[in-house]
């Protein structure tokens, strides 16, 4: 759809979010309405934040010119990179964020259906077309998915939303394997496809209902995942309303369920698509870079900067930086990761030293790599400070000084909704309570053992609740045996998995 067709909307949104910030409409009515546009009250009322989408986590140079702009026009002091590969703006008020999200069309920039019931950003592995070893260039199949899937937001009715990834490797970054629908590339150009998958509460495996899937057939199996949940999603209960509940609805039958809607689908519609593999033709400069933030392109000479900001959350100045570097670097492209990272692609080797000074405030650590929702200080229904928390743990890290990978990669969610995929960290933390001193204190239950990688999916095993006071310790402790061992977290985590749970019992007691 064009900007234009969006922007009647858009008159209601303001209409809508005039009246709640005049204190004419409810909060949780405003909710619902407002999770639509891609926008939500942040915790208290005052203040708004907005989802921009961006499918595939492509933001071109034009795009990211509006972001910054938008930052300095409206002097908006909160961003984050989200694992839904989004750009949040936080802090803004009734002005900003009903002319912002306006503003965004005409950069081609839609928030429509950033939250609610409604098809989500596309998620696409975030070095796909650049990437060493990637089994093929999964974006152009996203793009047309992430077109096509715009047009239910005002079609069709879903239960709650619905959640599309891509991935061109078995790193399996964005969850295919355990989406609401997931495309996993196959070696042989075609894709594996998965069905009712999800994270949250009662997390669920995706249903493999096809195999060996032409990318041109790729719409057949949305429309007929639509049509799934129209008609088996739970429209009386939002807390069973996700698609991984259609999996205990339907049981064995699930696979053969979704193959007879994808035959009606087949036979009434004309939906194959073409795609253009879009070709690289940068040439390199001839200059070598040896720094583990330039990942080597398979393109090459050329190369993809990595920038992780702690908890995703930068410095808004440092998007304009980042754009003033990239305005001459032809066929530059920021790529938003599924872990709150990004990715400057196709640099070369001058252009790359460049943008490794621009970002040199990096997490320079795996374990500063961490991820973090944006917590219960912003988020309404978060429970716990997530982004304080691993803010306390990285700056104490740096004092323990233990080596690069003792310590692994952590993922925390504020709330059970996962938003910072806790149930796939080698180490997991959910916001939650636990009782000590006489009363109920802030904690985190802890999970372990989480992976996402294609073939060896696993969500972490909960070990118990930990309260939040006591999880530097927690980690001081379990770092200062892993060092001491010579490994890192993850060789040492394979043959010491009992010892790791001694370690945590007098926490989770």
């Amino acid at each position: 759809m064009q900007a234009a067709e969006w922007r009647k909307d858009y008159e209601e949104f303001e209409k809508v979010t005039r009246q709640f910030y005049a204190g004419e409409v409810p909060a949780q009515k405003y909710k619902g309405f407002s999770g639509g546009f891609g926008s939500y009250a942040q915790r208290g009322g005052k203040a708004s934040m907005l989802r921009l989408r961006f499918p595939g986590g492509r933001v071109s140079k034009e795009k990211l010119r509006f972001v910054a702009g938008a930052i300095e026009k409206y002097g908006i002091d909160k961003v984050h990179f989200t694992t839904c590969q989004t750009i949040q703006l936080h802090n803004l008020d009734a002005d900003a964020v009903c002319a912002l999200a306006v503003e965004a069309l005409d950069y081609g920039i839609v928030t429509r259906g950033g939250g609610g019931d409604f098809p989500r950003n596309v998620m696409v592995s975030p070095l796909s077309g650049v990437e060493e070893g990637e089994y093929f260039d999964v974006s152009p199949y996203a793009q047309a998915a992430a077109d096509y899937l715009m047009g239910f937001i005002k079609s069709v009715k879903l239960p709650r939303k619905l959640k599309v990834g891509f991935a061109n490797s078995p790193k399996n970054e964005t969850h295919a394997t355990f989406r609401d629908l997931g495309f996993a590339a196959r070696e042989d150009g075609k894709f594996d496809v998965y069905s009712a998958g999800g994270l949250g509460n009662n997390p669920k495996m995706g249903v493999k209902v096809a195999e060996a899937v032409e990318g041109s057939q790729i719409l057949y199996y949305i429309k007929a995942m639509v049509d799934m949940f129209v008609e088996y999603g739970n429209y009386e209960n939002r807390a069973k309303a996700r698609t991984r509940y259609m999996q205990d609805v339907l049981g064995d039958s699930y696979a053969s369920r979704f193959r007879e809607k994808l035959e009606k689908v087949k036979e009434e519609e004309d939906l194959d698509i073409q795609v253009e593999i879009r070709e690289i033709t940068k040439k390199p400069d001839g200059v070598a870079v040896e720094d583990k933030r330039a990942v080597p392109q398979k393109q090459a000479g050329l190369y993809a900067v990595e920038y992780h900001p702690i908890g995703g959350c930068l410095d808004p100045l440092k998007l304009k930086e980042i754009c003033g570097a990239m305005a001459d670097m032809e066929q530059t492209e920021l790529r938003i990761a599924p872990d709150e990272r990004v990715y400057i692609i196709n640099c070369n080797g001058n252009e790359a030293k460049k943008l490794l000074a621009v970002t040199a405030d990096s997490a320079d650590t795996e374990f500063a790599s961490s991820v973090a929702c944006i917590g219960a200080s912003i988020c309404q229904v978060g429970v716990r400070d997530s982004q304080k928390l691993l803010k306390t743990l990285v700056k104490e890290a740096k004092e323990w000084g233990y080596a690069d990978g003792v310590l692994p990669k952590i993922h925390i969610s504020g709330c059970p909704s996962s938003c910072g995929t806790h149930q796939i960290g080698r180490i997991g933390f959910r916001g939650g309570v636990k009782k000590a001193d006489g009363a109920m204190q802030p904690a985190f239950v802890l999970t372990v053992n989480g992976e996402d990688a294609a073939g060896k999916e696993r969500f972490g095993e909960q070990i118990g609740t930990i309260l939040e006071r006591d999880i530097p310790a927690f980690f001081k402790e379990l770092g200062a045996e892993i060092s001491q061992s010579g490994m890192k977290y993850d060789e040492w985590y394979k043959g010491h998995a009992e010892r790791f749970a001694e370690i945590a019992k007098p926490y989770v007691e």
